[in-house]
């Protein structure tokens, strides 16, 4: 969040709620003050962003799985899935933004972290039966990439 509000465009979802909160202006004179005193890298501003989005879900993710008829489907890899997705989408100008081999890097290497290094003691659920708290919240972390939309 720290990365999309400062350094990234203004035109964010993110950036239009926190703009229309403390105005345009405020909003500007906050952002040249912290860029000026923390300068960051180009891969830490565009790619480290999805990286640790896919982390975040893929913790979230992990203990889930669907059925379809009678296969058990693991949720595990659709975090990256949905962000390489997201990234050919990118290519085919079909979604905003910009393909970025190392926003796929950093896709694969925080998804490796949380699935690799990270074990969780939940049980393993259906993620729609019984629909749970936990359900929710997993559920809701695929809408945080909503904040990182860019209006047009």
């Amino acid at each position: 969040m720290f990365i999309y509000s400062f350094y990234r465009t203004e035109k964010t979802v993110v950036n239009e709620i926190i703009i229309s909160i403390i105005s345009f202006d405020k909003f500007e004179e906050l952002r040249k003050t912290i860029t000026n005193l923390l300068l960051l890298n180009d891969h830490l501003i565009f790619s480290l962003p999805e990286g640790l989005w896919v982390f975040c879900i893929t913790l979230t993710t992990k203990p889930f799985f669907f059925k379809v008829g009678n296969r058990v489907i693991s949720l595990l890899y659709f975090p990256l899935i949905f962000s390489i997705g997201l990234e050919l989408f990118q290519l085919l100008h079909l979604a905003n933004g910009r393909f970025d081999n190392w926003d796929i890097g950093f896709s694969v290497l925080f998804w490796c972290i949380a699935n690799y290094f990270i074990t969780h003691k939940d049980s393993y659920q259906n993620i729609l039966n019984p629909f749970t708290a936990k359900s929710v919240i997993c559920l809701s972390s695929y809408l945080i990439i909503y904040l990182a939309h860019v209006w047009n």
